[in-house]
């Protein structure tokens, strides 16, 4: 099993400036070789609180491939829906270059209103943009003067540059919530899928659908499956719980806050069920998040024992991708935390 380390911002200038909040990640990624955190992710959000000081996770992670020298540098993910296929070509053709080789990229439909009525774009088109686009940077990713019409973006005789370090490209992910078929689609077309167990949901049953769509398409190998989850870890249980506690509500609060207007009457085909999803999330609390093991909070020992049964639960998976500086989280303490996980944790599970 491996255990990488995810940043994904959920603060404003009224708590921390982003020079501030970014310095922060970039001393956590200092420890990542050190203590055997495999890869480094960052997501793509815009305009809001939750996430939006990360509008392109390439940047971010070309400085962190600057810092480590081992580490995959993990899209988690981009949004096709508000980019220009060319371009998203042409960003990780240039990452996995200055990384060595290192990149793989994550991709994901979006879910805040917010987002798609800000860049003009319809809820319903938001599948049908998704495989469009998805596909179109495998194109140009994998050949060279490339010709594709779509429905949404065309293009003629185009070779992306910067081409790809590894060949014939870096490997793709699909993100999933807790939609069966996105974790069937994604087995389909023999990527690998990268979760976020939020809610819980059966993900035994999930992530079986993931490797049996898998074999019955013919790809070779289960794929892999990336769960995310926050992390923290401390010493004592009862103080991890009294440091993480209010930055994990406060996270919970400001995701359920940035996609709010699900409950408020906004619908799509191409999302169904969303207004329960956010109004169950509306309920949680890291108490809750860590009964689910969707949250990783305690000692070493506590945490060993919770992620091999969480193992077991799901029927495995083969990466955690840890959120470990949710929030205003101090990074004081995110630091004691990915040390002490690293040293004491990852050596007895993976």
């Amino acid at each position: 099993m491996e255990f990488g380390m995810q940043f994904f911002p959920d603060v404003g200038p009224e708590t921390k400036s982003a020079e501030e909040y970014w310095a922060d990640c970039l001393h956590l990624v200092g420890m990542a070789d050190e203590y055997d955190y495999s890869h480094l992710r960052t997501v793509e959000h815009y305009f809001q609180a939750y996430g939006g000081y990360s509008p392109n996770p390439h940047v971010f992670l070309s400085a962190a491939a600057m810092i480590s020298k081992k580490a995959r540098l993990v899209t988690g993910a981009v949004l096709p829906i508000f980019n220009n296929p060319m371009k998203i070509a042409g960003e990780i053709g240039m990452l996995d270059a200055l990384s060595g080789g290192r990149m793989e990229c994550g991709f994901a439909r979006a879910f805040l209103p917010a987002e798609f009525e800000a860049f003009g774009r319809s809820l319903n088109e938001s599948k049908a943009r998704f495989a469009e686009g998805m596909e179109q940077v495998r194109l140009l990713l994998e050949e060279e003067n490339v010709t594709s019409e779509g429905e949404f973006n065309s293009f003629r005789g185009i070779t992306s540059l910067p081409r790809p370090t590894q060949k014939p490209r870096p490997p793709f992910w699909v993100a999933a919530l807790v939609t069966p078929d996105s974790f069937t689609n994604a087995g389909k077309m023999g990527h690998d899928v990268m979760a976020i167990p939020l809610t819980g949901g059966k993900m035994n049953e999930l992530i079986k659908l993931y490797r049996d769509a898998r074999a019955e398409a013919g790809h070779e190998g289960p794929g892999r499956v990336m769960l995310a989850h926050h992390m923290f870890c401390h010493e004592d249980d009862a103080k991890a719980l009294e440091i993480s506690r209010d930055p994990l509500n406060r996270y919970l609060r400001s995701l359920v806050s940035s996609a709010s207007t699900w409950m408020e009457g906004t619908s799509s085909d191409d999302y169904p069920g969303y207004d329960k999803i956010i109004a169950m999330l509306a309920k949680e609390t890291t108490e809750t998040q860590m009964q689910k093991s969707a949250a990783f909070i305690g000692s070493p020992e506590r945490l060993v024992d919770q992620i091999a049964e969480y193992q077991e639960i799901t029927g495995g998976f083969e990466i955690a991708s840890l959120q470990v500086n949710f929030n205003d989280l101090p990074l004081i303490e995110a630091e004691r935390s990915v040390r002490l996980f690293g040293e004491k944790v990852i050596p007895k599970l993976s």
